[in-house]
């Protein structure tokens, strides 16, 4: 069986959401105001300890625009931010959320290739076709229905590798075209790791045919397996493996009881208001969200808690190994949990 990978988010965005009750009387704010060496702390210091507890992967999202209320805030710039932590990162992979329509595939091609010989091989790109309606007027980019924006997104991957395989590629399409594009630096990488999200018809079609990894948002073993076995069976017949990432925030505690008891709080602590604004926000997208009997799913804007690893160190690791056999090869977590980190993260990369 392959290694357990994990991966985990880049410090980038303002404000979390405030689902519950309880949160709604506390700041959200992550980064009031900051700048200079008090942001650059605040930047640094988590990705500093990803890379000392062995995280794999670092996720640079994009929000061009939040809430902070029923959806995570504003972030920092997704190209900036990559290149910040290029230049104070040793060992990490740097994930970057690209979305097309706000971007030309060629000049990111290019932008890919200068930080992948800046971090020696350490980049790859994360295809967001985009779910948040309103953030495409507010920058100029164009509102495409849901499945063309999957299709642009297609042909944003097929330029991506053409150019990243090729001395000189040239591309005619629906939405781009480039004529003799050469890249100069070349990348060292020999191909460009593609990951992408989704759990629509469209994505599933996108990732069987042209992403080497899925993200999924948090569930049970039952829901991940079938979106994971209705992905492979379409990968078969394109001649491709895809591998799945899967959205979890632990909650881990010394016995499950406390986990448990833990974990009903926030239940009860639901703000049926704010929940129903989150899914107005997210109408965007599509397999994504879904109603659910799950209060679980209420809890955050990903369905991490969904996922369920909440209990003892002991418990939560036989879950995630329930998971991997289904085919999660990389864990999306959130690093908040220390008694997560110190005993269970340890245990997982000693398998």
């Amino acid at each position: 069986m392959s290694k357990i990978l994990t991966c985990t988010w880049a410090p980038t965005a303002m404000s979390v959401p405030r689902l519950t009750k309880n949160s709604r009387n506390s700041p959200s704010t992550l980064m009031p105001d900051l700048a200079g060496a008090d942001l650059n702390h605040h930047l640094l210091d988590p990705v500093a300890q990803a890379e000392q507890l062995g995280i794999d992967y670092l996720l640079v999202a994009q929000r061009w625009w939040g809430t902070g209320d029923e959806i995570e805030g504003s972030t920092y710039d997704c190209l900036a931010m990559t290149a910040f932590y290029a230049a104070r990162t040793e060992r990490i992979k740097l994930v970057t959320a690209i979305h097309p329509g706000f971007f030309l595939p060629a000049p990111i091609a290019k932008w890919g290739a200068t930080i992948d010989r800046i971090t020696g091989g350490r980049w790859a790109i994360n295809v967001t076709s985009g779910w948040h309606e309103a953030e495409f007027g507010m920058y100029g980019a164009e509102l495409l229905e849901h499945d063309d924006r999957y299709a642009r997104s297609r042909e944003f991957i097929e330029i991506l590798r053409g150019v990243w395989s090729g001395d000189e590629f040239s591309y005619r399409g629906r939405f781009y075209n480039v004529g003799g594009l050469r890249l100069e630096p070349r990348p060292t990488a020999q191909s460009l790791e593609i990951w992408q999200g989704g759990q629509s018809a469209a994505a599933i079609e996108m990732a069987a045919n042209h992403s080497d990894w899925m993200f999924l948002n948090g569930g049970p073993p039952e829901k991940i397996g079938r979106i994971i076995e209705s992905v492979r069976k379409q990968a078969e017949r394109a001649g491709r493996r895809v591998r799945f990432a899967l959205y979890s925030i632990p909650l881990c505690r010394a016995t499950d009881a406390e986990a448990e008891h833990h974990i009903n709080k926030m239940i009860e602590s639901i703000d049926p208001e704010t929940v129903a604004r989150k899914r107005a926000r997210t109408s965007g997208a599509r397999g994504m969200w879904a109603v659910s009997d799950d209060p679980l799913t209420l809890l955050d804007t990903n369905e991490g808690f969904a996922s369920r690893l909440i209990g003892s160190p002991a418990t939560i690791l036989h879950r995630m190994r329930e998971f991997h056999a289904l085919g999660v090869d990389c864990f999306h977590l959130t690093l908040h949990d220390q008694l997560f980190n110190r005993e269970v993260l340890p245990a997982l990369r000693a398998n």
